[in-house]
Parts: C-alpha cells; sequence; structure tokens
C-alpha cells in the first residue's frame, strides 16, 4: 500500500489482513491509477463550469464552478472551525439534495472518510453505525437531526445545514479561496458504506480512493456509456451505494447533471422525467413495475438509459416496459461490498430473464462451497473480482465473503453456454423487498426488544409486486393481546421504516427440530408453520 495521508489511521488499521483481500485486478489500461489520488478532485475537475452539475425540482441548478466553490468552503469548515483531520471518520445523513452530495465530496477532498447513513435509520441503528467506525463528527440535515441527537452518541459533534441559526453550517463564515486537496493515497479509505448483512450487526465496507473511480471506469464507461448531455435520476438515496454511483459518481465522471429528489417514489418520479427531460434513470424492479401503470399522461421520451439493480429483474418486467417504452432495461448486480455493478448488460447485448456477462473489468464465476468452479447449467455460488473487493471493517464475516481470492456474493447463479448468468435465489436469510436489502436477524433483535415478545423469527415471502414482503413469526407472552398494529408502531421507533414487517403471524411456539435448532424454512411456505 501506499503512504497514507490520514493523520487518523484508525481506518487502515482497521482493514482485513492482507491475506483475507480479495485478488484485485487492474486488466483496464483506464483502471491503473497513480499513487497519489483524491476521487473528489478527479470527479469535480474536469467539466466545464458553466455546464449544470445538480438540479433540483425547485430552484436554479447548481454549475460545476458553484458546486466546486461550495464543496471548498464546506472543506475549510470541516478542517478549520470543525477540527477534522485526514482520516476522520464523518456521518453524512439527509434526504437527496445537492447540499448532502457537496458534503460528500467535501469530506473527501479534505481526506476524511464519510458515512453516509440513511435519512430513515432509527437511533439504536445510528448508534452501532457510530460505533463500528468510531464517528466524531456528523454533518447532518436539519430536518433529519432528530433521530441522531437521540442516539446520544459519546463524543459525536453534530453540525446541521440548511436551518437557520448562525452555527448552521451553511451560515457560518468561511474563506471562499479554493480548498487545497488533501494529497490522499489513491488506497486510502475514502467511504465506509454499511450493509446490515445476515447476522444483524452491520458490517462496514472500507472503499480506496480510486474504487470509486473504478466504478464508473468499468460499469458506467463500458455498460452505461453517458454523455455530457444526459441528466441523471433515480429513487435510490445516497446512502445506499446504488444512489451514491447513479446519482453522483457516474453523472459527475462524464461531467453531466443530476436532478436530486427528495420524494423519489414511482409517483414522483414520472413527472420529473417529463419536466426535467431526463435520460439516464437508476431504480429497482418494483419501481418499473408500479411506473408500468402510471406512465399514461407523462411524457418520458427523453429516456434513453434505464438501470435496474438491488432486486432481481422478472423478465416479464423487462418486456412490459420494453414494449411500452422502447428503452432496454439494463439489468444489473452489485454489492456494498463491491460498490456498484459488476454482471450487466446492455442494449442489444440484453437478455430478458438474465442479468449480463461480468462488466469489463471484471470476472465472475459459479462455484460450489468449497470454491471449485461448476459447469454451465449448474447452480451454484456467485463469484467476483475485479478493481474493487471486499474490505469488511474489523470483521471475522471477511473470512466468509473473500474466498480463495474470490468474493462470494450470496447470490445463486446459473451461467448460460453462451456466458450470460441467471439469477436463481439468494443463498443466506437477506430478504430483498422492493430494492431494499432487510436482515431477518435485525429486525428479530429489535422485535424482541418489545416486552411482550418471547421469541420470534423473521422471514421473506415471496410477492408479485415488491419481490419479497417481511413476515414476522412471533411468540407473545401469556395473556399478551395479538396486537400487529402495536408491533409495527414499536418496531417503527427502533428500525427504518422499510424494515418492519408488512405481517406478522402469532404462534405459540416456533418450528423447530429435535435439537432444539430453528426450521425457517416452514416459515417461508405458507400452512406449514406449525
Amino acid at each position: 500500500m501506499h503512504l497514507s495521508a490520514h493523520v487518523d489511521t484508525f481506518a487502515r488499521d482497521h482493514l482485513p489482513p492482507p491475506q483475507e483481500w480479495p485478488e484485485l485486478r487492474f486488466d483496464l489500461p483506464e483502471l491503473r491509477y497513480p499513487a497519489r489520488l483524491n476521487c473528489a478532485v478527479e470527479l469535480l475537475g474536469h467539466a466545464d463550469g458553466a455546464r449544470p452539475a445538480f438540479r433540483t425540482p425547485d430552484g436554479p441548478a447548481w454549475s460545476y464552478d458553484e458546486l466546486r466553490a461550495r464543496v471548498d468552503r464546506i472543506a475549510h469548515l470541516l478542517t478549520g472551525e470543525l477540527g477534522v483531520v485526514p482520516g476522520n471518520r464523518v456521518l453524512l445523513r439527509g434526504p437527496t439534495t445537492p447540499w448532502l452530495a457537496a458534503c460528500w465530496l467535501a469530506v473527501l477532498k479534505a481526506g476524511a472518510v464519510a458515512v453516509t447513513v440513511l435519512a430513515q435509520q432509527r437511533p439504536h441503528e445510528l448508534a452501532t453505525i457510530c460505533e463500528i467506525a468510531r464517528v466524531d463528527h456528523a454533518l447532518c440535515d436539519v430536518r433529519a437531526v432528530d433521530d441522531l441527537a437521540k442516539a446520544e452518541i459519546p463524543g459525536l459533534r453534530i453540525t446541521t445545514y440548511g436551518g437557520d441559526a448562525s452555527d448552521d453550517l451553511l451560515n457560518r463564515p468561511t474563506p471562499m479561496s479554493p480548498y487545497p486537496a488533501v494529497d490522499t493515497a489513491s488506497d486510502d479509505v475514502a467511504l465506509i458504506a454499511f450493509t446490515s448483512g445476515t447476522t444483524g450487526r452491520p458490517k462496514g465496507c472500507m472503499h480506496f480512493h480510486r474504487d470509486v473511480l473504478a466504478i464508473a471506469d468499468t460499469f458506467s464507461r463500458h455498460i452505461l456509456r453517458p454523455r455530457a448531455d444526459d441528466v441523471f435520476a433515480g429513487s435510490p438515496p445516497l446512502g445506499f451505494t446504488f444512489g451514491l454511483g447513479g446519482l453522483v459518481i457516474f453523472p459527475l465522471r462524464a461531467g453531466a447533471s443530476a436532478l436530486l429528489l427528495e420524494q423519489s417514489g414511482p409517483r414522483k418520479l414520472l413527472p420529473a422525467i417529463a419536466e426535467h427531460r431526463v435520460s439516464v434513470l437508476f431504480t429497482a424492479p418494483t419501481a418499473y413495475r408500479a411506473m408500468l401503470d402510471e406512465l399514461d399522461g407523462h411524457d418520458i421520451s427523453s429516456l434513453r438509459r434505464c438501470v435496474s439493480a438491488g432486486e432481481n429483474l422478472p423478465a416479464a418486467t423487462w418486456r412490459a416496459w420494453h414494449e411500452r417504452t422502447g428503452v432496454r432495461i439494463i439489468n444489473g448486480i452489485g454489492a456494498t461490498e463491491l460498490l456498484h455493478i459488476f454482471v450487466s448488460a446492455a442494449d442489444e447485448g440484453t437478455r430478458p430473464g438474465t442479468t449480463g456477462v461480468p462488466v469489463p473489468g471484471w470476472q465472475a464465476r459459479v462455484q460450489d462451497p468449497d470454491g471449485t468452479p461448476l459447469p454451465d447449467g449448474e447452480p451454484g455460488l456467485l463469484a467476483v473480482r475485479g478493481p474493487v473487493g471486499c474490505r469488511y471493517l474489523a470483521d471475522p464475516r471477511q473470512r466468509q465473503y473473500v474466498r480463495g481470492g474470490w468474493n462470494v456474493t450470496g447470490d445463486t447463479y446459473v451461467r448460460e453456454p453462451d456466458g450470460y448468468f441467471r439469477y436463481v435465489a439468494r443463498a443466506d436469510d437477506m430478504i430483498i423487498s422492493a430494492g431494499y436489502n432487510i436482515a431477518g436477524p435485525e429486525v428479530e433483535d429489535a422485535l424482541l426488544r418489545h416486552p411482550d415478545v418471547v421469541e420470534t423469527a423473521v422471514v421473506g415471502r415471496p410477492d408479485e409486486a415488491r419481490g419479497q414482503v417481511v413476515v414476522a413469526y412471533t411468540v407473545l407472552r401469556d395473556g399478551a393481546d395479538r396486537d400487529a398494529e402495536a408491533l409495527r408502531a414499536f418496531l417503527r421507533s427502533e428500525l427504518a421504516p422499510y424494515k418492519c414487517p408488512r405481517e406478522f403471524v402469532f404462534l405459540s411456539a416456533l418450528p423447530r427440530t429435535a435439537t432444539g435448532k430453528l426450521q425457517r424454512f416452514r416459515l417461508r411456505t405458507p400452512g406449514d408453520q406449525q
């Protein structure tokens, strides 16, 4: 590794040992990055300053020159008045706005480590993330600060933005001069993205400055192929790497612009596409299905690229969208551990019902649990490797995800004889609902904090509209009311709303083996719970 610019060396000190890393490959010339690299400088440094960078539904667009000036102003405040030093972790929380994106860029330019979380996450979840990443600083939209303050995280200095107070980040006096970017190493940690995994405790995925550019120089450059006149938009928030790539990294790398929407459900997306002439759309299959019923009356003729990830894209959804719009959805599979999409296909290369082929710069195969490659047509575990790899923050689950130099994603796939990869199922207990990854054990832990709950098991049930829905099988203490709404209200105070079960099934006991092991497979089959 190169000489780090970090003064606070926590992130590098807690990388997995080198023997537990996947094999990294830099086969394309554009992936051979210099030893010194600050990805914020690269993302901001090349576009014509007068061109629009970020747009909003209301108000004027930010030009690249305006974005650069605002990023520099925030970076001055971070490293001056707020005392952030290179390597410090800075939590970022708020709805999807240009200011949140500017804060993310400023953190990277200042050599700190961005930890972007969802505005939906609750105090308990935020406290766990801050504990794992040892976060001391937070920049938070004033509208999303309450839950962060309630988390009562020891030593956390919270600075709000977007408010009227004199100490608000945007109201503080600061130098207007350009900010000299910290001379970070290309393999200095730039961000920590958290994923729940299947055990409930979130895992911090550490990504380098070069990784941020690598996802743009592989999937975006070779599959998406954006143009400078493109307008990007989508539903995933910046706390998801799917959204961070599609709404910030990819458009900036191409010198294009992004429409950042605080409200981005299907009924909000369609009028926004029409009004702002969106040409590149990122969302989940659930949203494409929902928009099909709402297309009449909306002009979406500006769309030329539609990207789907987060859950499996059914062939029927692909065909219905193509028939109605003429646009071939670019399907893909990505992972927080690998930052973005690594198997995909576009244009005439798309095959409905398959995910695609390895993105240029990546390799993929199907293997058995022992790591032996399987022949075409036989289902097994998807394993991938490329310029970005899984590096968990001080987490023994690193050895489960990385095996024999390959990243093993937890998905069951089949490789067809023509080289296309077809999704079969998740190989673990992760629930994927409407594009959200939900760890059943995490929901169980929260539900067990309710005084009436004796035991519970949370599983995913197939659902035509959402892919899966969350179902909680629950045993209550004697005499307790079987009140599903009360349990749901309790969970909404503990978890992000999308993690809350859609259905509660009350049982006298959970199905178990003779040795006491929970039989989850019986809970996934309706009518087989007793």
